[in-house]
């Protein structure tokens, strides 16, 4: 059978942690939760907090997964381990038909918003040539990462160096700058005052941060392609939960002390820019707008660089479509080259539902940005459960301590899944989807 080269290092593993979590989501929610929080920074900070919680207990059970299994793609093997090779193949397939495609194609659509922002397009987030960078960055990391998977596992690392730059600065400058002119007191003591009477939802505010915290289980993908996998998944998963807690708090803490609340609010997706040209002036505003879309490239680029890798490990096993033809691995690049225009193909066909989305087609909006991460982590649930049981050599605190924490924050998560107005929806499509994978298990 053909098999992947181990290529990666606890370095690029790390830097696939941190930077697949660290890219769009911090930009792209941040207003997004103070919205859900009626502005109220405090309730704000509990929600990415909570987010954190679940991501870091999270990530150190995972990491205790991928020290004791080591095949082809971590979270389908945990599954397979735990409940059998259909619920395997199940987690497979809803982890390449709906939950990494179609998040690579929103990663797209992010990396060509913050585009347009950057050179002052009309409309960025639904003007035409949006659409087609869109399509035109996807196409490039799917490319990429088919043809030259070590290029794009150093462009990984050198994208999370660069990404760190406007986080940095935002949460550093922004927070000495706040504190000088009096807006993060301001904008706490409001906090204080309406947080026994805010209205705003703070499980939902956790979903949105789930977003913009979610990625640090896609380094389980590429565990047959590091190095000493057994030692070296583990310590990536644990440094870089940690790593990527402590950027967002310090730059969502650095933005709210150049604005106040209602105004990150009412900027969206654009209170970064405002942000950086308060604190640093037009010329380097707009270069730390070029970091911030070199960031969602990044994230893009560590999607789809575990998304072409599902539809190989299900093929593999000899599961689903055509295995024989999806499980080749080219000669000379030693990459399934099958399997990644197979991906491909679907993550546009996602880049398409999400234009239908947004301009209304659908009849309503479908949260294809969150809905696949909440129904993951009710994946995660029994994958926790089956830890506790399961592991008995362990001592009471990584036995149960750990995955029960884990568990509450995935808890939290589906609670505020289940108020997204659109969950039936998605919960319909993904039922036919997974029925449809039947189709295409073989028994062994």
């Amino acid at each position: 059978m053909d098999t992947l080269e181990k290529k990666y290092g606890l370095f690029t593993a790390t830097a696939m942690v941190v930077g697949v979590v660290i890219g769009s989501g911090v930009f792209f929610k941040a207003d997004d939760v103070l919205s859900m929080t009626d502005g109220n920074l405090i309730l704000a900070l509990i929600a990415w907090g909570i987010g954190a919680f679940s991501m870091i207990f999270g990530s150190l059970v995972f990491a205790e997964f991928a020290q004791r299994i080591e095949r082809s793609n971590g979270i389908i093997d945990y599954t397979e381990e735990a409940y059998g090779p259909k619920a395997g193949y199940m987690v497979g397939w809803f982890n390449w038909i709906l939950y990494f495609s179609p998040l690579a194609a929103i990663l797209s659509w992010v990396s060509a918003m913050y585009t347009g922002i950057l050179f002052g397009v009309q409309n960025p987030e639904n003007a035409g040539i949006t659409w087609l960078l869109a399509a035109g960055y996807m196409l490039l990391a799917y490319v990429l990462n088919a043809l030259a998977p070590k290029l794009a596992g150093n462009l990984q690392v050198g994208t999370t160096v660069v990404k760190l730059v406007p986080l940095a600065l935002i949460g550093v400058v922004g927070t000495i700058y706040g504190m000088k002119e009096g807006i993060t007191m301001d904008n706490i003591l409001v906090a204080t005052q309406t947080l026994s009477r805010s209205r705003g939802t703070l499980a939902s505010a956790v979903v949105s941060t789930a977003f913009a915290y979610e990625g640090w289980i896609i380094a389980v993908t590429i565990n047959s392609e590091i190095k000493d996998a057994r030692k070296n998944l583990p310590k990536a998963l644990t440094l870089g939960a940690f790593i990527v807690f402590i950027t967002y708090i310090a730059y969502f803490f650095g933005i709210a002390g150049v604005m106040p609340t209602e105004q990150i609010v009412s900027q969206g997706d654009q209170a970064v820019s405002l942000a950086s040209n308060t604190l640093f002036g037009p010329l380097a505003a707009t270069i730390l707008l070029g970091f911030v879309v070199v960031s969602c490239l990044g994230t893009l680029n560590g999607l789809v660089l575990s998304t072409i890798r599902l539809p190989y490990s299900m093929a593999v096993r000899n599961q689903g479509p055509v295995p024989r033809y999806l499980s080749r691995i080219h000669p000379t690049i030693r990459m399934p080259l099958p399997a990644a225009l197979l991906a491909g193909c679907i993550s546009f066909g996602y880049l398409l539902l999400w234009h239908a989305s947004l301009n209304g087609a659908l009849g309503r909006f479908v949260a294809l940005d969150e809905i696949p991460i909440v129904m993951v982590y009710g994946l995660y649930v029994f994958l926790y459960i089956w830890y506790m049981k399961r592991f008995r050599d362990l001592g009471w605190f990584k036995r149960f301590v750990i995955p029960t924490f884990a568990l509450m924050g995935a808890m939290v998560i589906l609670y505020g899944g289940a108020s997204n107005p659109s969950i039936g929806m998605n919960l319909l499509i993904s039922i036919l989807v997974l029925v449809a994978g039947l189709l295409f298990y073989r028994k062994q």
